[in-house]
């Protein structure tokens, strides 16, 4: 499968860059066409770039990536869009975890992995406009492979119609590949974005998935990288929508609140956030999602 697999893992590694440089370029074109608001005087927001490295236990490299973080522009208060291809051997805690999440027999034997995808998060200077996460991943081991991820909308004062946009741009795409897919999903968004202990979920959803090999890579390809397509057109028209609606000392205190609802699940509960720091991945790219400032009551 090592051999096997080595095109494929070189194409997914160069679509997960490609739809990075792609979502840069459309965020800081945002940052240049907001002209109105109180943040339009200041200069247009630029990601900063960092290259990020990944050690293995006995120091050798193990991959890396870029993370690119913006903070303080006109539209966007804080937004991390990060990329990585990582790879080595998995830790006794990773391979428990892996075993009993997918029954994959040998990960003892072999616990060989290698990993790449695109992880994104945006904080919003304007309390109506919705922060959004996306992120799409495929996994490698000499066992199995499988493609991951999704896009969920996290406004902290919803609009029906934003909403409706959103998980329709999602369909879309979805609906493209199989009919099945986009209600499959939407309620895998459902589940895993629910917060047990606040009893609800972080947003208003999106879809969500993992593990997904249909046995057909090429395929099952195709669709990780409609997911991410769709990101923009289902974000980037709301972001605008909203961007110069006004708001209130009362609006802003909502959405450090909910920022506060999102720090939390994704310190407790995120797949990502725990497989990142587990295998020892950069801190502050896996912790990049932590919106700069936030509230509890």
């Amino acid at each position: 499968m090592t051999e096997e697999f080595a095109e494929q893992k070189q194409r997914a590694s160069a679509w997960f860059r490609q739809l990075r440089d792609d979502i840069v370029a459309a965020f800081e074109a945002l940052e240049d066409s907001q002209t109105e608001g109180p943040f339009a005087d200041q200069p247009a927001g630029r990601f900063e770039v960092t290259e990020t490295k990944r050690e293995s236990a006995d120091g050798s490299d193990a991959g890396g990536g870029l993370m690119s973080v913006m903070r303080g522009g006109r539209v966007f208060e804080k937004v991390g869009v990060n990329v990585s291809t990582v790879y080595g051997e998995l830790g006794e805690r990773a391979q428990a975890a892996m075993a009993a999440r997918k029954g994959i027999p040998g990960m003892k034997d072999d616990p060989r992995f290698w990993a790449s995808g695109i992880s994104l998060v945006a904080h919003m200077q304007n309390p109506h406009t919705p922060a959004v996460h996306m992120n799409t991943r495929m996994f490698w081991t000499p066992h199995a492979w499988w493609f991951g991820g999704g896009s969920d909308l996290n406004p902290c004062i919803e609009y029906d119609e934003d909403t409706a946009h959103f998980h329709a741009v999602q369909k879309e795409h979805c609906d493209r590949h199989d009919p099945s897919y986009y209600p499959r999903f939407k309620a895998w968004a459902d589940e895993y974005f629910y917060i047990p202990h606040r009893k609800r979920t972080r947003g208003v959803g999106g879809i969500f998935l993992d593990d997904h090999n249909t046995g057909d890579w090429e395929a099952d390809f195709a669709f990780i990288q409609d997911v991410g397509r769709a990101f923009l057109p289902a974000f980037v028209p709301i972001t605008e929508k909203r961007r110069n609606t006004p708001w209130t000392e009362a609006d802003k205190d909502t959405q450090l609140i909910h920022r506060g609802l999102y720090a939390e699940y994704n310190l407790v509960y995120d797949r990502g956030t725990k497989f990142g720091l587990e295998t020892g991945h950069d801190a502050n790219a896996v912790l990049m999602s932590l919106p700069p400032m936030a509230k509890w009551v």
